[in-house]
């Protein structure tokens, strides 16, 4: 796997717009579903059923599973830093602070992941990088808003937990990844998942001494399986494969835009000029994390 980690191509921005729509909606089937549902429990459903979907594509494609112990180690470690950490982390602290507070907290992951991946060698400390991203986020927070109220403290660090897996999961994609293709890995990670999954909710929550949810709760823990977890984790690969690891996680930047503007089109919310002024600033760091606004500035007379 080589791919470009300094550039994103016009394919790769439109399948991280598709991503952040994807992701996005977590948090929503996330808050949904956690009123009936414990939060262990949630992600155990939420990594079950996304295999589940995925396998029979699996056997269409004509794609075998990992042979023995050594094919199913990569997979058992993206599992964990991509799915089991981070989503319970992150569902876990939706249980102490809003589901906005959530995804602007998650819109992180791209600084942890270049710090991450300059500390292991894997990429340069661009300062153009750092800056984006922090520009960047400071766009979602704008865009957002950044209310806290006491007792949230908890839940904020919960959430800052999911988005620095995140970036361990970038670098462990990126070493130990190559020739798997996109819905093998989404697949695989998410059958490694499940195994510890099962046994971490099993040990902590005891699911089968729960009530049965309403179907309110069930159809959000399918969106959640089928959209935010099956689906996206074959675009997210795709794009992981073509446009390297920094690069993919710039969604995490992207999805608070997504999320007002599904908003304002579908739900017929206003967008405020704050919103406004947070994507605009959002859209500039974009630029410079790709290059092309110091591209732009150099044509310039």
């Amino acid at each position: 796997m080589s791919p470009n980690d300094n550039r994103i191509d016009a394919r790769d921005w439109s399948l991280l717009a598709v991503l952040s729509v994807l992701w996005g909606g977590s948090f929503f089937f996330n808050g949904a579903a956690l009123r009936e549902l414990p939060p262990l429990t949630l992600v155990l459903l939420r990594v079950a059923l996304g295999a589940a979907i995925l396998l029979p594509l699996l056997r269409m494609q004509g794609i075998g599973l990992p042979k023995g112990m050594a094919g199913w180690k990569p997979f058992v470690a993206i599992g964990l830093l991509n799915n089991v950490i981070p989503f319970s982390l992150i569902v876990l602290g939706q249980t102490y602070i809003p589901s906005g507070l959530a995804s602007i907290l998650n819109a992180t992951t791209p600084l942890f992941t270049v710090m991450v991946m300059a500390a292991a060698g894997e990429e340069a400390l661009q300062m153009r990088r750092v800056a984006g991203v922090a520009l960047g986020l400071a766009g979602v927070i704008i865009l957002r808003g950044w209310e806290t109220r006491p007792g949230q403290g908890l839940g904020i660090l919960l959430c800052l937990g999911g988005a620095f897996s995140y970036g361990f999961a970038a670098l462990a994609a990126r070493r130990l990844l190559k020739d798997t293709p996109p819905l093998g890995t989404a697949t695989f990670q998410l059958m490694a998942s499940t195994v510890m999954m099962a046994i971490v909710a099993g040990a902590m929550e005891q699911p089968w001494h729960l009530s049965m949810p309403g179907l309110t709760t069930w159809l959000a823990v399918l969106g959640l399986a089928a959209l935010s977890t099956a689906l996206a984790y074959i675009v997210f690969f795709q794009i992981l494969r073509r446009s390297g690891a920094t690069n993919v996680m710039l969604v995490t930047l992207l999805i608070p835009v997504t999320a007002i503007l599904l908003g304002w089109l579908v739900l017929g919310e206003p967008i405020s000029a704050r919103e406004i002024a947070g994507a605009i600033v959002i859209g500039s760091a974009l630029l410079v994390i790709d290059g092309r606004a110091a591209r732009l500035l150099r044509r310039v007379p």
